[in-house]
């Protein structure tokens, strides 16, 4: 499928733009486990795409919970390193992101479409989603989403995975929830 080019991406009548985690630990391999070779090359299309959105865009920030409990707690013995509390550099927003955000949205979980999120976009809003990752945050807030009546559209481009091919894989599985997501 042909995707196009952040920059022909024109935002819909009251869409959002939620742009996932754009964190300091997802940005770099070099600074985190968890850093997107990707990222570099992603900043800059966000940061137009948010230009496009001004007064509509939310940005999300993962935050370890340690008390979530279940599999998160086998999940924290594999990642100890970000048991870090909220104030902790690793989570902060990239400084060329940091001052995009009309809602800030902060959580435990991969996903971000809860509470929090639908209390500023709506239940069943139109979403444009970028940021990182592709294969881990993106598709856990654009499944749900899409299930519950938001229309999300993935502006790949404007999104990071771990890796390239997991990139490609996350928007591939995306793709088969059409009509309530677009990859574009």
């Amino acid at each position: 499928m042909t995707r196009a080019a952040v920059e022909s991406v024109e935002p819909l009548e009251d869409e959002w733009l939620v742009i996932i985690d754009p964190q300091v630990i997802f940005a770099d391999p070099k600074t985190s486990a968890w850093g997107s070779p990707m990222w570099a090359e992603t900043v800059p299309r966000i940061a137009r795409l948010a230009a496009a959105y001004a007064g509509r865009v939310v940005v999300t920030r993962f935050v370890a919970d340690p008390g979530l409990g279940g599999s998160w707690a086998d999940y924290y013995d594999d990642w100890q390193f970000a048991l870090v509390p909220d104030e902790n550099p690793l989570y902060a927003v990239v400084p060329e992101l940091a001052d995009l955000a009309d809602h800030v949205v902060t959580q435990g979980t991969f996903g971000k479409w809860g509470a929090q999120l639908r209390s500023v976009v709506g239940d069943q809003a139109r979403i444009a989603l970028a940021g990182v990752a592709t294969d881990c945050c993106v598709i856990a807030t654009a499944i749900p989403a899409g299930d519950a009546g938001a229309s999300v559209r993935v502006i790949a481009q404007a999104c990071a995975g771990s890796s390239v091919e997991k990139h490609e894989q996350a928007l591939g599985a995306m793709e088969m929830f059409a009509p309530q997501i677009t990859v574009i």
